[in-house]
């Protein structure tokens, strides 16, 4: 009866997880309509976003040099700082694009996708500095300037879009004694859009108070009310004038996504080819096992598309695809590893489950060692590394923690709940000969003599 509620159970659980594993198939490969909305779903592997050489795209590198109005004489901290206020610029419209240093004052950008560089140099190509100042003057004092500011973005107050703009520790300070000037004369904060403060202002704002908070919002009113669309036009025109750096286009091309199509084809059919290939010879070496193997490289496979398309930083790239294979390759490693270790001790005589249990515990250390080892090397190259080698970094590190759990957590069930429907043929598992009867077969016969002593 104890057998029989095993084995009962066992089929449940690999019903369950076959259900399971068949739906995230079906929702990493396939497309359709949401029951009840007019939303498409895509499918994991279609959400996957993909880098400039699998996509195509614009890839621009400028060349840095320090602004006549740059608040800083540190050119690198400088670039650092263009950086990551290019991230807010253009990752606000290209959420996929990707900006980082080259060499020791360059920059490059890469937007995948994107075929019309002017929409790029729309976004970067005009900086359009910013002051305040006291006075309706052309000589007027500029208080507040385009480096003082950390941030801008459009927002909706009072019934009217505008822009909200913060500003930097120092800019802070400033706009709080600007403030507080404006506040204690009675006279307006006048802004200015443009290369020097001449001409008319942009905006003024009336101010009743000190404002300590580091941050202002500003927007049209009456007749001149913006829409959104001015508002985001003004908070790209400012945040690009924030610049410290001149940036000069140094380089400018369009990468045609023909190759990285062609090269994506390619991978998919290799792929497809190589799982094939991995799952017979998993079959011939070692039977059932190898079954179940396959099973949850399956799942690895569902699991790795499904955190691909999660993990909103995850761009896959050709180097990225590399690290796929790579991953694969460690995870039927690890599954070798273990169904080796099996077959060691049932060859050296013990029945088929003590022989699994101890091949999984003699495994474990071997596999994980060489995992974290790997885990580590993936975090220093990400964090190291070019954009290309963060590809490769990430989805390698993507790949062996999932190898981890599919070789020591899900095969470990796997095999338990195959045991109660065959623990003694050794033929379905392509086990080899026994060298010498396991220890626990061997009657023992106990004698007791007339001295008291036990004999076999």
């Amino acid at each position: 009866m104890a057998k029989n509620r095993l084995k009962k159970n066992s089929i449940l659980n690999f019903v369950a997880v076959a259900i399971l594993t068949l739906i995230g198939i079906v929702l990493s490969v396939c497309s359709f309509r949401l029951p009840f909305s007019s939303t498409i779903y895509n499918g994991f592997a279609n959400s996957i976003s993909l880098g400039l050489d699998l996509a195509g795209g614009i890839s621009v590198v400028y060349d840095c040099s320090l602004s006549p109005d740059s608040n800083t004489n540190d050119l690198d901290r400088a670039i650092d700082a263009t950086v990551t206020r290019l991230e807010s610029v253009i990752g606000g419209e290209y959420s996929e694009a990707v900006i980082t240093r080259q060499g020791a004052t360059g920059i490059r950008i890469e937007v995948p996708s994107v075929t019309d560089s002017d929409e790029i140099f729309g976004l970067i190509g005009d900086p359009t500095p910013l002051y305040m100042t006291l006075e309706d003057a052309t000589d007027a004092k500029a208080y507040i300037t385009g480096s003082d500011i950390s941030n801008v973005y459009v927002s909706y107050q009072d019934n009217n879009y505008g822009v909200v703009i913060n500003f930097t520790e120092d800019g802070k300070k400033k706009f709080a004694d600007l403030t507080g000037q404006a506040a204690s004369s009675g006279s307006n904060i006048y802004v200015y859009l443009g290369d020097v403060v001449q001409g008319e202002y942009w905006n003024s704002l009336t101010c009743e108070e000190k404002i300590t908070s580091g941050s202002t919002f500003i927007s049209g009113g009456g007749e001149t009310a913006w829409t959104y669309e001015d508002a985001e036009q003004y908070s790209l025109q400012i945040m690009s004038g924030t610049f410290n750096v001149t940036l000069d286009l140094k380089e400018s091309s369009v990468i045609s996504a023909t190759l990285g199509t062609e090269a994506l084809k390619y991978v998919i059919i290799g792929g497809a080819v190589g799982l094939f290939l991995i799952f017979l010879i998993m079959w011939l070496r070692y039977g059932d096992f190898g079954f179940l193997a396959s099973f949850a490289l399956v799942i690895y496979i569902v699991l790795m598309l499904f955190f691909l398309q999660a993990i909103s930083f995850v761009q896959l790239t050709l180097p990225g695809l590399a690290g796929i294979v790579l991953s694969i390759g460690m995870a039927v490693d690890g599954t070798v590893i273990i169904f080796e270790k099996v077959r060691e001790d049932y060859r050296s005589g013990k029945k088929i489950p003590m022989a699994c249990k101890n091949g999984f515990k003699r495994a474990f250390w071997p596999i994980f060692d060489s995992n974290i080892t790997t885990i580590f090397t993936s975090l220093i190259l990400y964090i190291l590394g070019t954009s290309s080698i963060q590809g490769f970094a990430i989805t390698l590190l993507i790949g062996i923690v999932l190898s981890m759990f599919m070789n020591l957590v899900v095969l470990r069930f796997f095999v338990k709940w195959y045991l109660p429907f065959n623990s003694v043929k050794a033929k379905p598992l392509h086990l080899p000969k026994q060298l010498k009867p396991a220890k626990e077969d061997t009657p023992v016969v106990e004698v007791v003599t007339e001295g008291g002593a036990a004999n076999e």
